[in-house]
């Protein structure tokens, strides 16, 4: 694990960081012939930088020049074993670069040094690494034909990419797309988002100084309507991968509806309840992880345990528990590595959170600045607290009476990513990470899984594929039928 600077030290690096405020298109910056967008400091307000957005316009080269690297075959049709090294190097320069780009989003996007430092940069690297590993190691098949024929399926790079990221894991989520897409042979085209451009810019920057050619992989700054939709419609695009709110998402189906039917790729929301059954035991251990899945990284994650369900026969003991943690999580400056709370993202998102935070809580339940902290509420099932997708550090505690009541509260809503189970019956255990609609379900923990397992949603929380292991690789790329016919020929016609 990283070793933490002190808050002054962070601060220092703060102050002496250049950041990128261009577009990164075929290999250089070049600034884009949109409005600015100003690069804010959730924390303090301050201006970080003026950044360029794309336009249409911009949006048309980049996928020229994407599309030109693409069709030259200089990623593409690479030896898997240099795109491999290549990809490699990128690891080795963020790593080298890592404490600036910690810092860098920390300040972009009001997240906590200490997971900058300690969970996303090497969370980062570690994807688009086990990616690059993977690039020689996967096989193709050989169908089962009989004498007369041969069958090979092979896979091969579907072509433009477009990767849309959201704001909560600016890095991380670029590393789920630009990993097992780049590792394919695609180019890729990054469009961060609007309030978090800045890492992306760097990280590009870092790629093509590892090696990876020209028009291979660009980001272009800008909001949804000057160059996410131009990047949805784009007919010559092949393919959209999205992370961000469901509402968003379905923009992104009508936009391949309407151009060319692009394959789309979307991860959406979630509302994600974490079950606790009557016989779950050392409570202390649940405690720690129901308090670490509601408020890491304020709750702005989409996997986040916004729902603990609880058997009525332990709630009371649990909650002593939870709420003795809850004391411990201190919220303040992001560059403060004492914090585990950082900065709301922005006004706008500060307002909705802020608007959730009515009646009694058990905890919290105050906003002071851009800050919000930790708060729990006791709600029935069908209270807006336990259905919105708040999004922000705010903990829905819902009493159940049996196994099958936590189920069927656990199944309503209408996403379904995540979720978490503590029992201490095995057989229970299975039977509920069976019984709950989601995509990734953990038994008496909280986690996404590693970079060797899928990731994503059933019902609104996802569409299309899955990020993360082989399954993010497959949905970069199209599967190809090759046949070959080795019956005799007819006519008497012989073969050599």
């Amino acid at each position: 694990m990283t070793d933490l600077l002190t808050h002054a030290e962070y601060i220092a690096i703060a102050k002496d960081l250049d950041p990128p405020r261009t577009a990164f298109i075929d290999g250089k910056f070049r600034a884009g012939r949109g409005a600015k967008l100003i690069s804010t400091n959730p924390a303090t307000g301050e201006t970080i930088a003026e950044i360029t957005a794309c336009s249409n316009e911009d949006v048309d080269l980049a996928v020229e020049k994407a599309r030109q690297a693409f069709e030259q075959g200089v990623w593409a049709k690479q030896h898997p074993s240099v795109r491999k090294e290549t990809l490699i190097r990128l690891c080795k320069l963020l790593t080298r670069n890592r404490r600036e780009l910690a810092v860098m989003e920390s300040i972009d996007s009001g997240k906590p040094i200490r997971d900058c430092e300690q969970i996303d940069l090497p969370e980062t690297i570690n994807c688009i690494k086990w990616h690059a590993e993977l690039i020689d190691k996967i096989y193709d098949q050989a169908g089962p034909t009989g004498d007369d024929a041969l069958s090979m399926i092979v896979r091969e790079p579907i072509g433009v990419v477009a990767a849309i990221l959201p704001w909560n894991f600016p890095l991380l989520m670029m590393a789920w797309k630009i990993g097992p897409a780049l590792a394919a042979g695609n180019s890729v085209i990054v469009k961060p988002a609007e309030q978090t451009t800045l890492t992306a810019l760097r990280l590009a920057e870092l790629a093509y100084e590892a090696g990876i050619p020209s028009g291979v992989l660009q980001v272009l700054p800008g909001d949804g309507p000057s160059t996410g939709e131009p990047l949805g419609r784009h007919a010559d695009i092949d393919m959209v991968s999205f992370t961000g709110s469901t509402d968003t998402g379905r923009r992104f189906l009508h936009y391949s509806a309407d151009s060319n039917l692009k394959k789309v790729v979307l991860e959406c929301g979630g509302k994600n309840p974490a079950v606790v059954l009557g016989d779950a035991e050392n409570l202390d251990h649940v405690a720690d992880h129901v308090v670490n899945a509601a408020f890491w990284n304020m709750g702005e994650n989409c996997s986040a345990t916004s729902r603990l369900i609880v058997q009525r026969q332990i709630k009371a003991p649990l909650m002593e528990r939870v709420l003795a943690r809850v004391r411990d999580w201190k919220t303040g400056d992001p560059l403060d590595p004492a914090n585990h709370l950082g900065a709301l993202i922005d006004g706008d998102h500060l307002s909705k959170i802020s608007s959730y935070l009515k009646g009694d809580a058990a905890t919290g339940g105050e906003a002071n600045g851009p800050y919000v902290e930790p708060t729990i509420y006791e709600v029935d099932r069908d209270n807006k607290l336990a259905q919105d997708e708040i999004f922000g550090p705010i903990l829905s505690v819902i009493e159940v009476d049996s196994y099958d009541e936590a189920i069927e509260v656990a199944n309503a809503t209408e996403y379904g990513l995540a979720a978490s189970v503590f029992t201490a019956n095995v057989r229970r255990a299975i039977r509920a990470a069976r019984d709950i609609r989601a995509g990734t379900v953990t038994i008496n923990c909280y986690g996404e899984g590693d970079s060797a397992t899928p990731f994503g949603g059933y019902k609104q929380s996802g569409f299309g594929g899955r990020d993360n292991g082989i399954h993010a690789h497959d949905q970069f790329t199209e599967t190809k039928t090759i046949w070959v016919d080795l019956s005799d020929p007819k006519d008497g016609d012989h073969i050599g």
